[in-house]
This record gives structure tokens, C-alpha cells and sequence, in this order.
């Protein structure tokens, strides 16, 4: 061979390898600015769900991709509302917003979008359960908790049994001498001294006096879906379960029946807060003071919903600077940031949190509080959008937080579906490397302020692993969802500029109901098994639906209790909407002016004073008006005509009535239920 033939083909190979190297590099640095060191994406995913560069772009106030630069809100209000994949690309639009800096328009400060004057933290509830709206104020520090306990439908915390079922616990009756209360066969309460678990997997109950209790049961309120419904009973420190037919619910270990706190493997307790967008609070607010009418029963979706919004807001001298976001809940999960190993690849700010005495290893208790910098590990997008007053229901975690079980997805070549097995091998927050089963096993829990320990453990980590990666568990029928997540955060990711620290977030899923129905069992679509692994560690494996089961304003926890920004004007009262306007159509005629019959004006400015707790000229033994006692009401026997039946006398009032022109059955039964609710004044 030719001496200059060698020479070009040596140099042909050098060239390559030099590029091949390149690309491997290249690729080692996209991937390291958005993997932890243990997460990966499947590079070969088939391209089922993606946002083209000229769409991305669009996504950006500038018009262009920017390092960290400033995403818009996706448009809800003219939401395609197409399956699956504009649902999708709405929660990753959605959390680019929020986890953007703040521009001047939202009051910057320094932070992030989700962080600024435009949003809105919601308390903890108070000893009455309300909630209450907290500011926010560029360079205001704000303050967070560990873990408050996993809702249902019932506002009540929520454990999962071996089965998979999720069920709510409902605390069951104290005596005065703090016993707990169960029924016996005979429906009695009776206090329990101890418990045993029999043969058959019945709970064994006694009294004080050592004898067994004849079929026990919970007293589970009637109110409550009871089927869906345990108590839990605690007898010498350990937690029995209790369905409506006395049965022991298996649960799976480590479940304190809510509140289970989270440490991550370097020790770090893990924080929480709830807030919401501007629309939201003042949506809230007006729905709560009347102030939008007709009153709302969901949350808005359309340009009509928004504008009463927005009308009511500026009466407030409020103007949001995304009102087409529509309604926005956030919920997040956050760490100490001190001693993570790659601080720059989270989102952080400031904030207060309370410190414990950790000397005893089982029970932690409050000492004080301290300002940290904190990490953003999770995040829970929920937004009502035009078609789905349900909301939208999307999670997002950063890729060093937890490995994933095993998942199946299609790929752009081979054999489909193609799985991934479950790896625990890497550097992890929440798991140990090369942890094995069992995970999910909650060590603490939160007890009032405190923090305790769940034996057998003491307050510890433990380790996490997500059952169901991109929200769907695996097999073939959940190979195609699973594609579609997956796709468009290698679409996203992709295209975000390297170093943008949005990068190292994932997209879990998101989900919502068919047509915006309410939720049922058979019309929640989307990844609609997504659990986030730092919010639902120990509830995985069902629906954000299970506890959020509806389509009315209630599918948020935090609405009905929380109290509106505002208060309202005061409200009209029973006697001056209702009852007044029958003294004017039916009596003013005659008993008004200086010398009314009986010595009765039932003109506005007086009759009040003339009838409550005032005794009757005809009958002085009867008030005209006594309250919340219809049957010593004198008025009430005159319009009904039964005066005679008390010792009164006179007619029927109106005197010489008959048919229309006496007082109606309605106009009498308004009059009865003002005096029920205690005659209360105009």
C-alpha cells in the first residue's frame, strides 16, 4: 500500500476516533448538567410526545431558549384539551413557569416565579382547621414544616394496605377517662384495655375488666364512606387498624396511619409548603364573599370565569400579571441544602424552619427554629385548565431523589416493549446504594410538633424506591404512557441550554379525569397511578383522584378552610331579607303609624323591638315572639289562626284574610325557622 494511502487513512481513523471521543463527551456533559449521578432517561425512546424548537421557543417571554430564562404560563384558557400529549406538555410549560426567575412584573426580588408576590402560601390549619393566606414579599424569608399527613376525600390522613387499597383513619372515640371507645355486639360503647390479634386475623378486644368484647366494631361516622373508612386504635404503643366490620386492615409496615416524616440518607429532615397563584386566592376570596355570582361550585376554565375574576380583583386594586394560568396550586418538598454533593444542580432559596433536639434517637422535640438555605426536591403542578374544572394533576422530581422499580417503554428499535429492570445502584437521597426490598418504610412520624419514632426503628432514613416509574406501572399495556413521559423530557430536557438548572428536574406524569368529569374509577386517564416519592412516599401506587374525588372547588384540600384574603360585606340578615318584607306585603297596611292595632308597628324601623321577647297585649302570658320556641310564639298562632287554641282571642291576622291575601305556607315557615334559628335581629 502507498505510503500517502496509509497516511490519509491514519489520519482518516485519528479524525474519527477524535469526533467519536467528542460526541461521547458531549453527550457525558448534557447528560451530567440534567441526571444525578444515579437517574438516567432511555435515549431510544420511541418520539410519541415532543415539543418542536419552534414551540420551545415560544415558551420563552424573549422568544428564544435562554439559560435559565423566563418561561410564560401555558394558556389554559384556550387549553387544546387534546389527549395525552398537550396534558403533558402543559405541566412541563407550567413548571418552567414557576420554577422561572421572577421578572419585574412579578415583583422580582431575586427569586423564582412560584416564590414571588404573584403566589400566595397557605398556612397549616389551625386548632379550628382554617387556613390563611400568607404573602409573599420579595426578601422575606418564609417558613416551612416537615411533613403534614397524606389527605383523602374526608380530609382525613390516608395509610395503603398490602392489597393496595388506600383508606382514610378516623380516630376513634375517647371516654372521659381517655380510653378508647368500640362498639360491642350490642352497639354499646365500651373502653378498651388491650388488644390481641386472633388466629383469624380478628382483633381481640377487652375491657377493663379483662373479658373479651363481643363483636367489636368502630363507631365510624355515618357521614364518611365507612367502606373506605378505618380507625386506629393504639393499645401499648402499637397501631390496630380497623375496618367498618371489625376486621384488622393489614397494612404495610413502617404506615403510623399519616404524618410520616422523610429523612433523606445524610440525615436532613425534609420540608414542605402549599401555595397558590393569584387567580386562585382572589377566585377563592370573591367565591367565599359573594363577590362573583352566581357563586361558583368549580374551579374557572373559561375566558367568561376569568373575567369576573379579574373585575373582582381590580376592585382590590389587583392586577395579575398571568391571569390566562388560571387557578394554580403548588405543593413542593424541600431540603437542608447544606452538605448535598452538587448544589448547583438544585433550585434553592431561603427559608424558616424549625429546629429539634435531636439527643433522644426516638422522639425529637422543638428547639426553636433557624434560617437554611433549602434544596427544591419535588414538586406537585395543579392547574384547572378550559375543559377540566378537575385540574390538572402533574408531578415533577429532581433525578437524584429516588431509583425506579422496574418499567417498560417502546423504543425506536428491537424487540418491544422493552424493560428496564429495577436498579438501586447509584448515589441517592433517599436510598441507600444497591438498597433491597423492603422500601417504603416510613421510621417517624410527626406528633403534634414533635417528631417520634415508628418501631421498631429509631428516627432514621430509610430507603425509597418509586413503584411506578412515569406514573404507570409496568407491563405492556403501560409500555405506551410510559413512552410518552419519557419522550417529552428528553424533548424538554434536550432543548434547555446546558446549565439551566431546570435541567435536573423530571417529569413524573400527570393526569385527569375524561371530559373534566368527577373522578370515578374507570375515567382517570392520563399516568394516572403517579405518586411523587418525597410527597407520597408511603401511599404509592394510586391517584392523586383517590383523595382528590371530585370536580368542585373541594378537589383542592386547602379551598374550603382556607379564609378569604378579604372579609366580605356582612351579611343580610334572616329577618331583614326574609321576614320584614312580609310585615310590609301583608301588615304595614294596618299596624303602622302612631296608633297601630294592639299597640303593634311592624314598620322597619320598629317592629323588631315590638315583637321579640315582648309579651302580647291580647295574650300578656305569650311573648309575641319567643325565641327558638315556635309553639309560645303568639304571632305564629295569629297568622295561622290557632289563637284561640292558647287562650288568645281576636282573628286571624291579616284581619279578614282568606286565600292570597294571608300570609302563604312558605311565609309562615320563613317566619318559624327566624325563630328556631333564635330570632336573630336585622
Amino acid at each position: 500500500m502507498p505510503t500517502t494511502s496509509r497516511s490519509h487513512r491514519f489520519v482518516t481513523v485519528i479524525r474519527l476516533t477524535i469526533l467519536v471521543a467528542l460526541s461521547i463527551c458531549c453527550v457525558l456533559v448534557i447528560a451530567s448538567s440534567w441526571l444525578s449521578s444515579a437517574q438516567s432517561l432511555p435515549a431510544d425512546a420511541q418520539a410519541t410526545c415532543t415539543v418542536t424548537a419552534p414551540v420551545f421557543a415560544s415558551w420563552f417571554e424573549s422568544g428564544s431558549v435562554t439559560l435559565n430564562g423566563v418561561v410564560k404560563p401555558a394558556d389554559s384558557v384556550n387549553f387544546p384539551n387534546i389527549p395525552n400529549c398537550s396534558f403533558h406538555q402543559w405541566s412541563e410549560q407550567m413548571f418552567l413557569w414557576l420554577t422561572s426567575p421572577a421578572p419585574a412584573k412579578y415583583g422580582g426580588g431575586g427569586g423564582r416565579i412560584f416564590n414571588s408576590p404573584a403566589f400566595y402560601d397557605v398556612s397549616p390549619p389551625d386548632a379550628s382547621g382554617n387556613r390563611t393566606y400568607i404573602p409573599h414579599t420579595p426578601g422575606v424569608i418564609r417558613n416551612f414544616n416537615v411533613r403534614a399527613a397524606q389527605l383523602g376525600p374526608n380530609r382525613l390522613p390516608v395509610i395503603k394496605d398490602k392489597r393496595g387499597r388506600l383508606f382514610e383513619v378516623e380516630q376513634p372515640i375517647m371516654a372521659p377517662s381517655g380510653k378508647q371507645l368500640i362498639l360491642n355486639r350490642s352497639r354499646r360503647s365500651t373502653e378498651i384495655q388491650s388488644v390481641t390479634i386472633g388466629r383469624d386475623r380478628k382483633p381481640i378486644f377487652r375491657d377493663q375488666a379483662n373479658k373479651i368484647i363481643p363483636a367489636p366494631k368502630p363507631n365510624i361516622r355515618a357521614a364518611l364512606n365507612r367502606n373506605k373508612v378505618v380507625q386506629k386504635f393504639v393499645i401499648n404503643k402499637a397501631a390496630f387498624f380497623v375496618d367498618l366490620l371489625g376486621n384488622i386492615i393489614d397494612t404495610e409496615e413502617g404506615q403510623a396511619g399519616g404524618g410520616e416524616a422523610l429523612v433523606a440518607q445524610n440525615g436532613s429532615l425534609i420540608y414542605y409548603t402549599t401555595s397558590v397563584n393569584d387567580v386562585y386566592a382572589f377566585f377563592q376570596t370573591g367565591t367565599k364573599n359573594g363577590a362573583i355570582t352566581p357563586t361558583p361550585t368549580k374551579f374557572p376554565t373559561t375566558q367568561t370565569d376569568l373575567d369576573k375574576i379579574t373585575a373582582y380583583a381590580a376592585t382590590k386594586g389587583k392586577t395579575f400579571p398571568d391571569p390566562e394560568a388560571l387557578a394554580i396550586e403548588v405543593k413542593s418538598s424541600w431540603i437542608e441544602a447544606t452538605g448535598l454533593a452538587d448544589l448547583s444542580s438544585y433550585i434553592t432559596m431561603q427559608a424558616t424552619i424549625p429546629a429539634y433536639d435531636q439527643s433522644d434517637p426516638n422522639h425529637w422535640v422543638p428547639n426553636g427554629q433557624k434560617t437554611v438555605q433549602l434544596a427544591l426536591l419535588g414538586m406537585h403542578v395543579v392547574g384547572s385548565t378550559k375543559g377540566h374544572a378537575e385540574m390538572i394533576w402533574a408531578t415533577f422530581e429532581h433525578f437524584g431523589n429516588t431509583p425506579n422499580a422496574a418499567y417498560s417503554y417502546n423504543a425506536t428499535s428491537g424487540t418491544n416493549p422493552k424493560t428496564v429492570p429495577q436498579d438501586t445502584t447509584g448515589t441517592w437521597l433517599f436510598s441507600a446504594s444497591g438498597a433491597a426490598a423492603p422500601f417504603n418504610i416510613a421510621h417517624l412520624q410527626a406528633s403534634g410538633s414533635d417528631l417520634t419514632s415508628i418501631s421498631p426503628f429509631t428516627i432514621s432514613a430509610s430507603n425509597t424506591l418509586r413503584e411506578t416509574p412515569w406514573g404507570d406501572p409496568s407491563g405492556t399495556g403501560s409500555a405506551s404512557k410510559n413512552t410518552e413521559v419519557i419522550s417529552l423530557n428528553n424533548s424538554v430536557l434536550g432543548k434547555l441550554l446546558n446549565g439551566d438548572v431546570r435541567k435536573n428536574y423530571m417529569f413524573v406524569g400527570s393526569t385527569w379525569t375524561i371530559n373534566g368529569q368527577s373522578p370515578t374509577p374507570t375515567n382517570q386517564v392520563g399516568t394516572n397511578h403517579m405518586t411523587n416519592t418525597t410527597m407520597e412516599t408511603y401511599q404509592q401506587g394510586g391517584n392523586c383522584f383517590d383523595c382528590h374525588a371530585t370536580n368542585t372547588t373541594s378537589v383542592s384540600h386547602v379551598f374550603d378552610p382556607l379564609k378569604p384574603l378579604f372579609p366580605g360585606p356582612p351579611p343580610v340578615s334572616i329577618y331583614t331579607s326574609k321576614i320584614q318584607p312580609i310585615f310590609n306585603a301583608k301588615c304595614t297596611t294596618c299596624h303602622s303609624g302612631g296608633s297601630p292595632p294592639q299597640g303593634l308597628n311592624l314598620s322597619s324601623a320598629t317592629s323588631f323591638g315590638m315583637l321579640v321577647n315582648v309579651n302580647s297585649n291580647e295574650l300578656p302570658s305569650m311573648k309575641r315572639i319567643k325565641p327558638n320556641d315556635v309553639p309560645h310564639s303568639y304571632l305564629v298562632h295569629k297568622v295561622e289562626g290557632t289563637q284561640a287554641s292558647v287562650g288568645g282571642s281576636g282573628s286571624k291576622m291579616p284581619q279578614g284574610c282568606s286565600g292570597s291575601t294571608c300570609l302563604t305556607s312558605t311565609q309562615i315557615n320563613d317566619i318559624k325557622a327566624w325563630i328556631n334559628a333564635g330570632a336573630p335581629p336585622p
